[in-house]
């Protein structure tokens, strides 16, 4: 029991023990807790007495709380604080975790306690979470090939072994591949265009590699601005075919591992008795069905795509009025004159807003939106220990001073984090034998880090982030529930998204942004025409960005509505299902599939649609709050009490009818969006 893994931790709230955990500590916990996991699924397996819901499903989802324990920490430090050596364990814990999952799930005796209990569940009395608590274990394991054969299970479980494992390698060559690149600069007159924010960045990156002159990368931080304000349309395509070509060939090569990953779900999925991924994944969503999604997307698309063109034309025109040569826009061009279109027409940029964003006062900000709407406060605990010097931690505490959650934040870049920005808890609420234990809640970004002459400062764009994923985080620090499983954000995918993208809208409401949007030097508001020129600004190239993620939708259908191997490479296969909403030139030697991570290692694979779905249900939502006051603490406590409090325990169709009062419109979204 001196493995600070498995170990009851001493710490107030029972925190985990950051400053303890070593790399070798892994491995031993992981096995220990799998072998502890299966000792309890044995039990309930082998219990004399008659299976009823307590003996049977409540106690199986408790079972394995050591494993969930010691998972929800490395598998969260896999993916911000990784290295070679993380790697290695994940690979070897992977098949170990799948023998897990197949030992449970596999289970006949276990699923037969299950099962003898579903059968009688209208004659049980069962509180609604508890119904439902039902209905998903029995779900779960039909879903997970309890009615197989014995010899068809034997083929599910190397099948979804071999899925994890490639899982784990596609992320792995995304990382490497996004690591493998820099553009080093030493020259000044490379410079041209960037603002100064731009230029220290580099600065800095090049001082932290002990090189001279400026270092740029493909993280967030560092690609995005390049893109925008370079000058040198040569260096903007070499960062951005470095960027769209990340693990296109090379030692990090993902074409081979994007077929045989969706090659392998399609036969998990054909096994269960369905005809494709697609159709196994959206049976769990509010959706349903492939039909629906498409509908939707096409909706969306159908007025859309004419508009992104004219944007994308207009765009055009005005280069070429400012000398730009090219027949078409091409790709790592658009960011830039679109920035400076942006510039010109709205007297708007990115470096006339950052000063005004400064970390710290966003921080505050974010923070007093959750007070203001739902009466939270954070309470910083310098005492826990966190996983990197950068990572704070905070008692969330309810307006009775009820503890709520601890909130973990993680914002600056480093090797070993994956790009991009995330919400994820390292322990979820639940109330083991009756017992709460309030959950560990984390976000991790890739916001600018502080330099020796200026604090963080964020963008516009990173402020919404920020906001984003604290919705995710709300949605589960202001979880209530019993049950893990059907807690927090444990909600449907296509439902997930909602309280994130609602909390965006704030970002653009000037009675938010005034009072806290100060310049970090002097300390001066944001000028109000400044805030008028962002809200005006808010829908450019809407239409543009609607496609684009549009287009995100469709390519993650058409590698999981395969019915067989049709034999094409990875850009066939994408080139096929792009072809037809295209604004801007495929570039050749590019390929979005072979990083598209969110679906091929993230979670989101047959799911991507689902980012629409909730922008949707957010602008159907929001219209609540704009005619009911952005602050109005009815409304907020609404939206807690109908949704965020929820989690999974009831159908998700049924929680948002009960905070909006009917379904969801689909023209709010192209409404708020101004796309006719």
């Amino acid at each position: 029991m001196d493995n600070p893994l498995l170990a009851p931790s001493t710490l107030p709230f029972g925190a985990p023990r950051f400053d303890a955990i070593r790399l070798e500590h892994y491995l031993p916990a992981f096995r220990a807790a799998i072998a502890a996991g299966k000792a309890e699924v044995d039990a309930i397996a082998a219990d004399p007495a008659q299976p009823d819901f307590a003996n049977t499903v409540e106690a199986l989802e408790f079972a394995g709380a050591d494993l969930e324990r010691v998972s929800g920490i490395f598998f969260n430090l896999l993916e911000a604080e990784s290295d070679d050596a993380m790697q290695q364990v994940a690979e070897e814990v992977s098949p170990l975790l799948t023998e897990y999952e197949m030992y449970v799930s596999l289970n006949e005796r276990l699923f037969a306690r299950v099962k003898a209990v579903y059968d009688r569940r209208d004659a049980l009395e069962l509180a609604p979470d508890q119904r439902k608590l039902l209905e998903e274990s029995y779900k779960d394991f039909v879903r997970s090939g309890a009615l197989l054969s014995p010899e068809d299970k034997k083929t599910y479980a190397a099948l979804e072994e071999e899925l994890s494992l490639l899982e784990l390698r596609y992320g792995k060559n995304v990382l490497d591949a996004t690591n493998a690149f820099t553009l080093h600069l030493t020259d000044e007159a490379e410079l041209e265009g960037l603002p100064q924010y731009v230029r220290d960045l580099g600065a800095q990156a090049a001082r932290e590699k002990g090189l001279e002159g400026w270092l740029y990368d493909l993280t967030h931080p560092s690609y995005v601005p390049f893109l925008q304000y370079s000058a040198r349309a040569d260096l903007r395509e070499r960062l951005w075919r470095a960027y769209n070509s990340r693990a296109l060939g090379g030692p990090s090569d993902n074409r081979a591992v994007c077929v045989r990953i969706a090659g392998l779900r399609r036969r998990i999925a054909q096994l269960l008795g369905y005809a494709t991924w697609a159709d196994y994944v959206l049976e769990e969503r509010m959706a349903k069905d492939i039909p629906t999604v498409r509908a939707l997307l096409d909706h969306l698309m159908e007025p859309s795509l004419p508009a992104a063109r004219r944007e994308v034309a207009e765009l055009l025109a005005y280069a070429r009025e400012r000398g730009y040569a090219q027949g078409q826009m091409q790709p790592w061009d658009f960011a830039y004159w679109s920035e400076r279109y942006r510039a010109e027409h709205f007297a708007l940029s990115e470096e006339q807003l950052k000063p005004y964003f400064r970390l710290e006062c966003c921080i505050d900000a974010v923070f007093g939106l959750a007070t203001r709407l739902y009466g939270i406060r954070f309470v910083p605990r310098e005492d826990l220990p966190v996983y990197h010097p950068d990572v704070r931690v905070y008692d969330v505490q309810d307006a009775d001073g009820r503890h709520l959650a601890l909130f973990y934040a993680d914002f600056f870049p480093r090797p070993g984090k994956r790009g991009g920005a995330w919400m994820t808890n390292f322990r979820e609420l639940s109330a083991p034998g009756g017992v709460e234990q309030r959950p560990f809640v984390s976000i991790v970004t890739n916001f600018s880090k502080p330099g020796p002459d200026a604090p963080s400062l964020l963008t516009h764009d990173e402020l919404t982030t920020f906001l984003h994923e604290f919705g995710h985080a709300l949605h589960g620090m202001l979880a209530e529930g019993r049950y893990p499983s059907l807690t927090g954000t444990n909600v449907a995918r296509d439902f997930v998204e909602l309280p994130s993208q609602l909390m965006e809208n704030w970002g653009f409401e000037p009675e938010y942004l005034r009072p806290f949007a100060r310049h970090w030097q002097s300390g001066e508001p944001i000028p109000v025409e400044l805030v008028e020129r962002l809200v005006a600004a808010r829908n450019y190239h809407a239409a543009y960005f609607q496609v684009r993620q549009l287009r995100f939708g469709l390519l993650d259908l058409a590698w999981h509505t395969l019915r067989e191997d049709d034999g094409r490479p990875a850009e066939a296969l994408e080139a096929a299902a792009l072809q037809d909403c295209a604004v801007l030139p495929d570039i050749p030697g590019t390929c979005i599939s072979t990083a598209f991570g969110h679906i091929f290692s993230g979670g989101y694979s047959a799911g991507y649609y689902s980012y629409k779905w909730a922008e949707v249900l957010e602008a159907d939502a929001f219209a609540r709050f704009r005619e009911e006051g952005i602050f109005n603490p009815a409304t907020a406590a609404s939206f807690r009490e109908a949704i965020l409090s929820k989690g999974g325990s009831e159908d998700e169709a049924v929680l948002y009818r009960r905070f909006r009062g009917r379904d969801p419109e689909p023209d709010a979204l192209l409404k708020k969006l101004e796309i006719k």
